[in-house]
């Protein structure tokens, strides 16, 4: 699901501030941007995240700087790399034969030459202390953000899951009548090509009695009930139930798939096909949760 989170925390020595972004995947991936001098969180920053999220991709951007007034955006120039840097400029200048000057911002656009931050090294513990406050706080309200999304879908599940239940209904109202209606179309198919039967004739109650038993949809139906049931169940569920939802939909498709098969009935294929466009919007949508 996505969501935006963004979280501060201030120590006497360091101020961190953490934003936290989520986009939609089946599987969870979390990506850090961390300062190179705290490249050892990292671990330890995945650690904190995944109790917060079990699908999507979330990704991080810490930044550590002094608090106000500690005498942060020291500037430092690798004076080396500046030197190397003009003199290939007019290496340049003599392979293609007319004299190249870098501008300033040359320099500037040169990764390394200009530098600002601190020039002391970056004690990791204690500036965790800093860190982790405000990933829990960023954390926090992006589940906040992606509680209010999950609201919404709740809402549009329901009334989809809704039609689906309607779908079956219609089903099973109308299933019992189609071997009465067989046998009124095989009578029919008889007496126009003259070759009429008795209503007790063996053959004709044999016919019938194989097309019933082929075309009996119950246990499709109580199955669909059963899953419906168990669909509610996981969306009013407190943990998180987007694989659970994910394979009911697997399953109720394959109930309506062979309810259509096995009917053979025009009205009722047609609540089928009707049945599985709205279970494959119910389960585009499930894919974004977690």
């Amino acid at each position: 699901m996505t969501g935006f989170g963004r979280g501060t925390h201030s120590t006497g020595d360091w101020l961190a501030n953490v934003e936290a972004s989520s986009i939609n995947r089946k599987q969870v991936e979390i990506v850090v941007n961390l300062p190179r001098s705290l490249q050892s969180l990292e671990t330890q920053v995945r650690g904190a995240v995944l109790p917060h999220v079990s699908r999507g991709r979330v990704q991080l951007a810490i930044r550590l700087e002094r608090p106000e007034g500690e005498g942060s955006g020291q500037v430092r120039i690798n004076a080396a790399l500046a030197k190397s840097f003009e003199s290939a400029f007019s290496d340049l200048s003599l392979i293609i034969g007319r004299k190249l000057l870098p501008e300033p911002g040359d320099f500037l656009r040169q990764p390394g030459i200009l530098e600002i931050g601190e020039t002391e090294e970056i004690d990791a513990e204690a500036a965790g202390e800093a860190v982790f406050p405000a990933l829990e706080q960023a954390m926090a309200n992006l589940n906040a953000m992606r509680a209010a999304e999950g609201a919404h879908l709740q809402e549009d599940f329901l009334a989809r899951l809704g039609l689906l239940m309607r779908h079956t209904q219609e089903i099973t109202a109308h299933s019992p009548n189609r071997p009465e209606r067989h046998r009124e179309q095989l009578l029919k198919r008889l007496s126009d090509m003259n070759l009429p039967l008795e209503m007790n004739d063996e053959r004709l109650l044999r016919e019938l009695a194989l097309f019933a038993d082929r075309c009996d949809v119950s246990e499709e139906i109580t199955r669909l009930h059963s899953h419906f049931a168990k669909f509610h169940e996981y969306i009013h569920a407190e943990e998180a139930s987007g694989r659970s939802l994910d394979f009911l939909c697997q399953e109720l498709f394959r109930e309506f798939n062979t309810i259509g098969s096995k009917a053979n009935d025009a009205l009722i294929a047609q609540t089928v096909v009707e049945a599985k466009t709205e279970l494959e919007k119910l389960r585009e949508q499930i894919q974004n949760i977690e």
